[in-house]
């Protein structure tokens, strides 16, 4: 699946203001937003690192000259491209300015086609430069903290999360395979009153060895023929804690009704003692549901719904897409971390792959192709993500056009007039389009 063209930001510098008119409206047909400056002194106070876009600018005007601007913007950004318009005679200054770091210059007359081609590449780069930057920034947080991403999904997971760590009752987390129940446990426990105490998690490996029972209850002296050692279980362990229990689907039987009885007593019993031992625990289950891509399917286990508890849901990637690339820095900045590799620049390839894949694995997936791409092991060579997970046709080309609508919202801000005016669709249309995938402009402003 390719990219959609990425939306185009515009600062324009022009004092002639019949032609700065023109080039706007140039501009604007090809779907840009331009905000329009009759000189630099203006457009410098206005202009700062963060800007998104690429700076277009005559070299001949008055008081500051765009040499002098352009010299004067590589100092609040050295990244931030700067297009020259020229006169035949400021050729010389233009292919200096070049040599410095200006993204291109242009001759005047110039035609629009080559405005459009020459604002189009120096946007792509500015891109790329902006996202290698989050990525450094990245570098110094880590993938372990509070859920990451700015969607209503991400904002409702941090603030149940939050609001149910400071309690004491337990917590059922659900949701698909990669979509972060365990890191949430974790989460839940370290900002609760009981941080200082144990996490204690058991997980299938646990549950279905072959000596589960031990392993969990723990034996006291003397039990078994012949006796044997004092052997303390995980749930004892995680006395005045947290016991994390993930996938307890994986149980037998057997251990399925004892750890029913321990979630209804809060009472453990190791092999070889007469009187069940009171606990002070605190419980939270992991349940795992299949994503089916039209919703989740129930894999319904015997504990979740005896423990009386909040649940959690947690939703896979494809329906929080605008937390992928965040995500994706943290995950590399963590990658880079444990390899001692420093994070490669992120190229354009690599960008459209982590905007447009369906990330199936949720975030399993997202972890192990950044690890690659911080190794050099990632390969973009392979069929599109569409045909290669074998989608239908109609959820790959719902997937691009929601992909448009996000960025080009994020573009304009969540301006619906400006929406209509880069899409050039009617005002109905985009509606329909934004109610279609629960896009709320609210959300971009």
């Amino acid at each position: 699946m390719s990219a959609p063209a990425p939306p185009l930001q515009v600062a324009l510098v022009e004092d002639d203001p019949p032609l700065r008119e023109a080039t706007m409206q140039a501009l604007v047909l090809e779907g840009a937003e331009v905000t329009a400056f009759p000189d630099a002194r203006a457009a410098l106070a206005w202009l700062d690192a963060d800007y998104p876009g690429v700076v277009v600018s005559d070299v001949r005007m008055p008081g500051i000259d765009g040499i002098a601007f352009f010299a004067a913007l590589r100092d609040v950004d050295p990244d931030l491209p700067v297009i020259l318009t020229t006169g035949h005679g400021d050729v010389a200054m233009a292919v200096a300015a070049l040599k410095n770091g200006a993204a291109d210059f242009l001759t005047k007359p110039y035609s629009s086609a080559d405005l459009i081609r020459a604002v189009r590449s120096a946007a792509e780069r500015r891109t790329l430069a902006l996202e290698n930057r989050a990525l450094r920034e990245a570098a110094g947080r880590s993938a372990e903290g509070p859920i990451p991403g700015s969607s209503a999904a991400a904002q409702r997971l941090r603030s149940v999360i939050e609001g149910v760590a400071r309690s004491e009752i337990d917590v059922v987390l659900t949701g698909p395979a990669g979509t972060g129940k365990s890191h949430a446990a974790r989460l839940i426990h370290d900002c609760s009153p009981r941080r200082s105490r144990p996490f204690v998690t058991v997980d299938a490996g646990v549950l279905a060895h072959e000596d589960a029972e031990l392993l969990l209850f723990g034996r006291d002296p003397g039990a078994g023929p012949g006796g044997g050692l004092s052997r303390t279980g995980l749930i004892e362990r995680a006395n005045g804690g947290t016991l994390f229990l993930d996938e307890v689907a994986a149980a037998d039987a057997v251990l399925t009704a004892r750890l029913l009885s321990l979630v209804e007593t809060r009472q453990v019993m190791p092999i070889g003692v007469v009187r069940a031992r009171p606990l002070n625990i605190r419980i939270i289950i992991a349940r795992l549901t299949e994503d089916t891509g039209a919703g989740e399917t129930d894999a319904r286990d015997p504990l979740w719904h005896r423990l009386g508890a909040v649940q959690i849901a947690f939703p896979p990637l494809r329906e929080r897409r605008e937390d992928v690339p965040e995500i994706f820095r943290l995950f590399v900045a963590r990658h880079a971390r444990e390899t001692g590799v420093p994070a490669p620049p992120i190229g354009a390839a690599e960008w459209r792959h982590v905007q447009t894949h369906g990330w199936p694995g949720n975030l399993h997936e997202l972890s192990g192709f950044a690890r690659a791409f911080v190794l050099g092991l990632s390969d973009l060579g392979a069929p599109p993500a569409g045909l290669a997970e074998q989608r239908p046709l109609h959820q790959i080309v719902a997937d691009f056009e929601r992909t448009v609508l996000e960025d080009a919202l994020r573009q304009c801000r969540g301006d619906i007039a400006v929406l209509q005016a880069m899409l050039q669709t009617p005002r109905k249309t985009i509606y329909d389009k934004l109610a279609k995938y629960d896009l709320k402009p609210a959300r971009f402003r």
